[in-house]
């Protein structure tokens, strides 16, 4: 009987694609696939190649949640099963899983605490340094005045996020990263310490352009070979100019791929990575922005032409079985609709479409499939309910004042006329004063912000 996959991932995203991602790649493999994920009414359940989903846990509990739950699948399950982590708060909580359980899932040989260590923001000059990487100037303020501080010396706008995202509290409104404009928005963000659960880390921006971001997704297998993966291009993002890939291609980039492979043999890593790239204005040195040690959402990207993934390696090798050779499939497109046809909206230009190898390796939707189509449809309905409610809620906000505000005209009342002398009359075109326009400021980013800051993090060079 072929061993079971269990996918698991925490943060409360229905839309998250690279789960269904990972449950179609090993599911046409012919895996029995189980998921801890948003429970039978999303998206993911509706997949044909799911055989049962457990709801999560709630984020709060941190790793007794996830191996409460993951011990609630084991009885279902006759033998052991691959144990496949789809955020980075999954990958840290398996090196915590009791022995026990833990010996009931098949896992990567991995150094003890390498998860956390790569994945937490304030280690991650660290890891660069270990490998010969270089990083951007990093401050870890230790008070609301040094946050001010450090802004004022990095330079504004600058980055400011949070060590260890996955503690973040839900309906806190933290956000992972956040572009701070100035010194006092940094002192306020960094008084919030306690709540967020981790260091505030101020780094340097590295401004956007398009076509200058790049992504590595691969598979180190038991003898630390990159098996599976490759290198690609975001041509869109979601939001504009930043944040997740929309439209993403495959493209082989010799200094990415260097970066990769430095990184793994000098960790010892071992197991599917995702690691996110920034190029600088000369366009010759990549920006190491995240360590992600878990599959990335646009994972199915990279899949060769014999039908092999970074997910479907991890099976294949942690099952005993030989990975075949590499057939990489360069010019291939990997598409999220929702999110690209938002970021064109927007206006966003796509990145060059430039790079090697052939342009027509094929292209994949995140949602659709022909042979799995329920998941797309269950999505457009989420997803139109989800746009519906915040518009409804942007109205009802807008229309209704808030409590102790006093109406736009009580807030501006029209002066008294005050009769002209006689000797100085006024002209009959001078406006009156609430005739002057008004200045009003642009609207700050809204969730772009998010992901203009993870587009900023940390650098990358090859020596």
């Amino acid at each position: 009987m072929t061993v079971p996959a269990v996918l698991v991932r925490v943060d409360r995203n229905p839309f998250h694609h690279g789960t269904l991602g990972a449950a179609r790649s090993l599911g046409r493999a012919g895996v029995p696939v189980h998921a801890v994920s948003e429970g039978p009414r999303g998206p993911l359940a509706r997949s044909r190649y799911v055989v049962r989903t457990w709801r999560q846990p709630p984020q709060e509990t941190g790793p007794d949640g996830i191996a409460a739950v993951l011990t609630q699948a084991v009885r279902d399950l006759t033998g052991r099963a691959v144990l496949v982590p789809l955020d980075d708060h999954s990958a840290v909580a398996v090196d915590h899983l009791p022995p026990a359980l833990a010996d009931r899932f098949l896992l990567p040989a991995q150094p003890p605490g390498l998860a956390a260590r790569v994945a937490d923001k304030a280690r991650l000059a660290e890891v660069c340094a270990a490998a010969g990487i270089a990083h951007p100037e990093t401050a870890r303020p230790a008070s609301p005045a040094e946050a001010a501080a450090a802004v004022r010396s990095l330079g504004a706008p600058a980055i400011a996020k949070w060590s260890r995202p996955w503690l973040l509290p839900p309906g806190s409104g933290l956000r992972s990263t956040t572009l701070v404009r100035t010194p006092a928005e940094a002192a306020a963000l960094h008084a919030r310490t306690a709540e967020a659960g981790s260091p505030l880390l101020i780094q340097h921006l590295l401004p956007y352009a398009p076509g200058r971001d790049w992504f590595c997704h691969a598979y180190a297998d038991r003898t630390g070979r990159l098996a599976a993966g490759g290198t690609g291009r975001k041509l869109r993002a979601w939001p504009p100019g930043a944040g997740l890939t929309a439209v993403g291609r495959w493209e082989h980039d010799p200094r990415i791929d260097d970066c990769a492979r430095r990184l793994v043999a000098t960790l010892g890593y071992r197991g599917v990575l995702d690691l996110d790239f920034r190029y600088d204005a000369t366009g010759t040195t990549p920006y190491l922005l995240d360590f992600n040690p878990r599959p990335g959402a646009q994972f199915r990207l990279f899949t060769d032409h014999g039908g092999l993934d970074v997910v479907r390696a991890l099976h294949l090798d942690l099952t005993g079985r030989p990975l075949p050779a590499r057939t990489p499939a360069p010019g291939r497109r990997f598409t999220v609709g929702t999110y690209a046809l938002l970021s064109a909206v927007r206006g966003e230009r796509a990145g060059s479409r430039g790079g090697t190898g052939p342009g027509g390796a094929g292209r994949e939707g995140a949602w659709w499939a022909a042979d799995d189509p329920l998941p797309a449809a269950a999505m457009t309905a989420a997803w139109s309910a989800h746009v519906l409610a915040r518009a409804a809620r942007r109205l009802t906000t807008r229309a209704r004042p808030a409590p102790g505000e006093r109406p736009a005209l009580e807030e501006r009342p029209v002066p008294e006329e005050r009769p002209a002398p006689e000797e100085r009359p006024v002209p009959e075109e001078r406006p009156v004063p609430d005739e002057r326009p008004v200045s009003v400021p642009p609207p700050p980013l809204g969730d772009g912000i998010d992901g203009q800051q993870k587009a900023s993090s940390t650098a990358c060079t090859t020596s």
